[in-house]
Order: structure tokens, then C-alpha cells, then sequence
């Protein structure tokens, strides 16, 4: 028996905005990576995350154990990437008076539905 051996390509792409999506979906690598080093196994993994193939995920993990100083570089850019947007968001849209505008929001939306009343399925304010 013979087996074939193959270049296969790593199941991630990296979009316009330079993060890493998985196979095909919204998923990031950020979460899976994360869900891995937390301890999650693959399969948990692909519980968590439906859209993502098994063999994809362990292909990514695969990744990660061979090349973590790359990957835990590209996850500290982003990390800090994501603090830059925070903060600019934070300084667009303050939290001051956030709870007076969204209880006039809900207002002009005609306040909650009968029907979910005292459900507890959306968060007071």
C-alpha cells in the first residue's frame, strides 16, 4: 500500500480587513485558537462552532503547534488592533447617558411586547 503524499493548504483566509477567517465562514482564528489554548479539544471546538469542519480545525490546531511563535504574533497585533477600536468607538459613542437613551429608543419603538413581558428574555436596563 502506498500512500500518497500532498501539499494541502492551511483552511484559513485572511479578508480585507487583515483578520483570519476559517474555511469559509465569519468564524476567526482568534476564537479558535483561543478555544484551544483554553483547553477546548477539537471536537468541543466544532460543538461550539458549527460552521467549521472537524478536519479544519484540527488542521488549524496543527498550525498553531507548528508555528506558535507566528500565530501568538498575529494574535497580539490583533489584540492591539482591537483595543485601538475600542477606544475609538468608547470616544464616538460614550457610555454617558447610554440607559436615558435607550430607555427613550425602546419608548420610541412602542416600549416591550405584551408577550414577552415579565419573561426574563431581554436584559432590564
Amino acid at each position: 500500500m502506498t500512500i500518497a503524499t500532498a501539499t494541502e493548504v492551511i483552511p484559513f483566509q485572511i479578508d480585507a480587513d487583515g483578520v483570519a477567517r476559517v474555511g469559509g465562514t465569519r468564524v476567526t482564528l482568534d476564537s479558535v485558537i483561543e478555544a484551544f489554548s483554553d483547553g477546548a479539544t477539537a471536537e468541543e471546538i466544532a460543538q461550539q462552532y458549527p460552521t467549521l469542519e472537524l478536519s479544519d480545525i484540527y488542521y488549524l490546531i496543527g498550525y498553531y503547534l507548528r508555528r506558535p511563535s507566528d500565530v501568538e504574533s498575529y494574535l497580539r497585533q490583533r489584540k492591539a488592533e482591537t483595543k485601538i477600536v475600542r477606544k475609538q468607538n468608547e470616544s464616538r459613542f460614550g457610555s454617558q447617558g447610554i440607559r436615558e437613551r435607550l430607555l427613550a429608543r425602546r419608548e420610541s419603538i412602542g416600549g416591550v411586547d405584551d408577550e414577552w413581558e415579565g419573561q426574563g428574555r431581554y436584559l432590564p436596563l
